[in-house]
C-alpha cells in the first residue's frame, strides 16, 4: 500500500474533527488568532497558603523533596531549601536559553536543552504537597517553603512567559496539584487571595488551547478538563464570576472524556498502564474536589466509566508488589504522590479509585496505599474488592489470565484510538511478584532514531516480527499507519487446570498470526501460528535477568525452562542481548530468547517452572 494512502487511512481513523482542532490549534498560535498570544496578567503576590491549623504528626509525609527528589521515579536530584532553577534541565545542566519569552516562541524539541519534560517536571507543584504535609506534621516551617517556593516560581515564571507555560496540561496538573494541597492543609474553603489570583492565570492560558488537547483523545483532555472544573468551582467559591463558566465547561468535557475515551470494560484510549494511571488519579481528584465542596454528582455513565478504569487498573496490578506490565507508552508521569512507594507502585492510586468509585478497598490489609486517603481526610470503605480473576477486556483488547500465584496479559489490537505501541499479540507473564516475561517500555519523547524506533518497535516486545519490520509502518514520533485489528478473539476459558484464550489479527502486509496462550499453575504455553511473510519471521521472549543459557534447544536459568518447537525448520535460536525502561529515561540491558523461521507455520513455546 502506497505512503499516501497509508496517510489517508490514518488520518480517517484519526477523525477529520480531531485533525482541524489540531491544524486550527497550530496555525492559531504561529498567526496570533489564537487569544492565548493575547494573554497578559501581573504576577500574583503571596502569601499562597495560610499556616495550617491540622495537626497530622501520626501521618508520614512523603520524602520528595525533602534533600533529594527522583525524576521520573529514578534519577536522584539533590535539592537544597531554595527553590530550584525553573528552566535548568537537571539531567543535563543546561539551562533553557532567554527563559522570559513568550512560551510560543519556545521550540517543543531543543537538542542542546534536551527533553523538555526534565524542564517541567518541577514545576508540576507536586512539591506543594510534600510541603503542605510537612506543614501539618511539623509546623510552620512547611508553610514558610511552600510559600517561598510558590512566590519564587511566580517571579521566574511570569504569565505566559518561559517553558513552564509552553503546555496547557502541565499548567492544569499544577491546578489540581494547588487543589489537592489545600485539601490537605484544609484550606479550600477560604483560599488567600495570592492563591486565587495564581489559579485564574492559569485557567486563563489553559481555555484558548482547549480545543488542542480534545484532538488529542488522550489525558491532556482529561487533565485539562479537570483544571477547569476544579479551579472554576474554586474561583466561584471565592467569589470570581468567571470561576463559573469554567466549571461548566470542565465539566462538560468532563463527562464527554469520560464517556469517549473509557471504554465499557474500563479501558483507556492510550492503551498504556501508566498513563491509566494518570487519568484515574486526575478523576480521583476530581471527585475528591467535587464531594469536598458538595457539588452536584456527575452523570450515571462518568461514574460507571471511572469506576470500570479502577477495576481495569486493580486487575493488571501485581498484588505482592504494586508494579505492572509495562504495557504501552510511559513518559515517568505520577500525579497525586503522597507516599514514598515506588513510582512503579500503582497500589495507592488504585485504593484511592476504588474507595472513590466502587465504595470498597481493592488491599484489605494496611499499607502505605492508605495515605492518599489519610491525607485527603477520606473515610476507608469497610467493604473489600473481591481478588482479580481471569477476564476479557475486549473492548480494550487485553485478555488477563489469573492463577492463584501466576498471571498473563495477552495484549491484542482493538484500536479505536492511535496505538503507541506496535505490540500486537504481546504477552507478559508475572509469579509471585516477578515480571518473568515483559514488555520494554518507552525510554524517551526525545532521544535518538534508534530508541525511538526500538522501543515502541515490534522487536521491544514478547511476539512474532515479520520480515524484520514493524507491525505497523511508522509515520511520525508519535504515529503509527495502517492500525491493525484483530480478526477473531477465542472466549476466555478459566477452569481448574487452565486459564486460556487467543486471538487473530491480519497485517497490512498480508500476514495473519494467530496466537493461543494457556496458563496453569507450572507453566505456560502459546501456540503462534502463521503465515504470508516474504523471508523470515522471529519469535521473542524477554525475559527476567539472570544467568540464563542455552542447553541444547531448551533455555534454562536453573529454575525455570523454556523451550521452542516448530512445525518448520528452526534456523536459528539464539539468546542475544536486549533493552528495556522501566523508568522513563532509563534503559538497562535484559537477555532476550529469539527463535528464527523462513517458512510458516507452528511454533510452541513452553515455559515451566
Amino acid at each position: 500500500m502506497s505512503l499516501l494512502l497509508v496517510k489517508a487511512k490514518t488520518a480517517l481513523a484519526l477523525g477529520f474533527g480531531n485533525l482541524a482542532r489540531a491544524l486550527g490549534y497550530r496555525l492559531g498560535v504561529k498567526t496570533g488568532l489564537n487569544p492565548v498570544r493575547r494573554l497578559r496578567a501581573e504576577v500574583p503576590l503571596g502569601p499562597f497558603f495560610a499556616e495550617s491549623a491540622r495537626q497530622a504528626a501520626s501521618l508520614p509525609c512523603a520524602s520528595q523533596w525533602d534533600s533529594q527528589v527522583r525524576y521520573f521515579g529514578a534519577w536522584e536530584c539533590p535539592i537544597s531549601d531554595a527553590p530550584p532553577d525553573w528552566h535548568l534541565n537537571p539531567l543535563n545542566g543546561v539551562r533553557v536559553p532567554d527563559p522570559g519569552r513568550e512560551w510560543w516562541r519556545i521550540p517543543d524539541f531543543d537538542a542542546a536543552v534536551g527533553d523538555i519534560k526534565n524542564i517541567w517536571e518541577a514545576s508540576r507543584f507536586d512539591w506543594t504537597l510534600t510541603f503542605a504535609q510537612k506543614s501539618c506534621v511539623g509546623g510552620s516551617a512547611g508553610t514558610v517553603q511552600l510559600n517561598a517556593w510558590l512566590a519564587d516560581w511566580c517571579v521566574n515564571n511570569p504569565p505566559y512567559c518561559g517553558p513552564n507555560w509552553k503546555c496547557g496540561q502541565e499548567a492544569s496538573i499544577r491546578v489540581l496539584h494547588l487543589a489537592m494541597s489545600s485539601v490537605i492543609l484544609e484550606q479550600f474553603a477560604s483560599p488567600l487571595p495570592g492563591l486565587v489570583d495564581l489559579v485564574l492565570l492559569h485557567l486563563q492560558r489553559i481555555e484558548p488551547t482547549l480545543s488542542y488537547a480534545m484532538a488529542q483523545d488522550n489525558n491532556h483532555g482529561t487533565s485539562e478538563a479537570a483544571a477547569l472544573f476544579v479551579g472554576g468551582s474554586w474561583l466561584t467559591l471565592s467569589g470570581r464570576p468567571e470561576g463559573e463558566r469554567w466549571q461548566r465547561l470542565g465539566r462538560r468535557w468532563l463527562e464527554n472524556r469520560a464517556a469517549r475515551l473509557i471504554e465499557q470494560d474500563g479501558s483507556f484510549s492510550q492503551y498504556s498502564v501508566n498513563y491509566h494511571r494518570v487519568m484515574l488519579d486526575t478523576f480521583s481528584m476530581v471527585e475528591v474536589w467535587r464531594k469536598k465542596l458538595a457539588l452536584p454528582a456527575f452523570s450515571a455513565t462518568f461514574e460507571l466509566r471511572a469506576r470500570a478504569a479502577a477495576h481495569w487498573l486493580f486487575s493488571l496490578v501485581d498484588e505482592h508488589t504494586g508494579d505492572a506490565p509495562n504495557i504501552g507508552a510511559n513518559d515517568g508521569a505520577r500525579l497525586l504522590p503522597l507516599t514514598d512507594t515506588d513510582y512503579r507502585d500503582f497500589r495507592p492510586a488504585v485504593q484511592l479509585s476504588m474507595a472513590l468509585f466502587a465504595g470498597k478497598r481493592a488491599y484489605e490489609a494496611a499499607g502505605e496505599w492508605d495515605l492518599p486517603l489519610r491525607w485527603l481526610l477520606l473515610p476507608s470503605p469497610s467493604a473489600v474488592a473481591a481478588r482479580p480473576a481471569s477476564q476479557l477486556f475486549d473492548h480494550g483488547g487485553y485478555a488477563l489470565l489469573r492463577r492463584e500465584q501466576t498471571y498473563a496479559v495477552l495484549r491484542y489490537p482493538r484500536f479505536r484510538f492511535r496505538p503507541s505501541q506496535a505490540d500486537a499479540l504481546h504477552v507478559d507473564l508475572w509469579r509471585a511478584g516477578i515480571n518473568l516475561l515483559r514488555d520494554a517500555g518507552t525510554f524517551s519523547y526525545n532521544t535518538s532514531a534508534q530508541w525511538l524506533s526500538y522501543f515502541p518497535g515490534t522487536a521491544s516486545h514478547n511476539t512474532l516480527q515479520f520480515d524484520g519490520r514493524d507491525q505497523m509502518p511508522r509515520l511520525s514520533r508519535f504515529l503509527f499507519g495502517e492500525w491493525l485489528r484483530t480478526r477473531e478473539v477465542e472466549s476466555l476459558v478459566d477452569q481448574v487446570a487452565a486459564s486460556s484464550c487467543g486471538a487473530t489479527y491480519v497485517d497490512g502486509s498480508g500476514v495473519r498470526h494467530e496466537r493461543h496462550v494457556s496458563l496453569t499453575d507450572v507453566g505456560l504455553q502459546v501456540r503462534d501460528e502463521f503465515t504470508g511473510f516474504k523471508d523470515r519471521a522471529v519469535l521473542r521472549w524477554r525475559l527476567q535477568p539472570g544467568d540464563w543459557r542455552l542447553e541444547g534447544d531448551v533455555l534454562t536459568n536453573g529454575s525455570h525452562r523454556i523451550s521452542v518447537i516448530g512445525s518448520m525448520p528452526i534456523v536459528r535460536r539464539e539468546l542475544v542481548q536486549g533493552w528495556e525502561s522501566r523508568y522513563y529515561l532509563q534503559k538497562t540491558e535484559v537477555p532476550v530468547l529469539e527463535v528464527e523461521v523462513t517458512s510458516a507455520g507452528v511454533l510452541t513455546t513452553e515455559y515451566h517452572w
